[in-house]
């Protein structure tokens, strides 16, 4: 099960990364205004993302990679407070709301490959 849960985590980024990428104004109108240059922050963290996962699936970078995804994770929280403030068209307020905590369980996730 152990690895089971490290592949679907590494898929989930790698996914989530490429993204990025293919959808990328889905990502940028949820970075928070006071942020610079929000195509490239969305490129970056997407980059990023494919990065972490890569690096998951490999034992001399996994403990490396999911502290990168727990930083990460925190780097990111703003854009998810600020889409629960601004709200999501088609998304309902309390899923926005719920979908706050659930980064630290993402984190908690990340840290038991650490």
């Amino acid at each position: 099960m152990y690895l089971f849960f490290l592949y679907m985590m590494a898929a989930f980024y790698i996914f989530a990364g490429v993204m990025h990428f293919i959808k990328p104004r889905m990502y940028i109108k949820i970075i928070p205004p006071y942020l610079p240059y929000p195509a490239l922050l969305n490129a970056i963290a997407g980059l990023i993302e494919i990065i972490f996962g890569l690096g998951l699936l490999f034992e001399s970078t996994r403990s490396l990679a999911a502290y990168g995804i727990i930083i990460l994770l925190l780097a990111v929280f703003p854009a998810n407070i600020y889409m629960y403030q601004k709200g999501s068209k088609g998304i309902p307020k309390w899923i926005l709301l719920v979908r706050l905590p659930l980064q630290f369980a993402l984190m908690a996730w990340a840290f038991v490959y650490t």
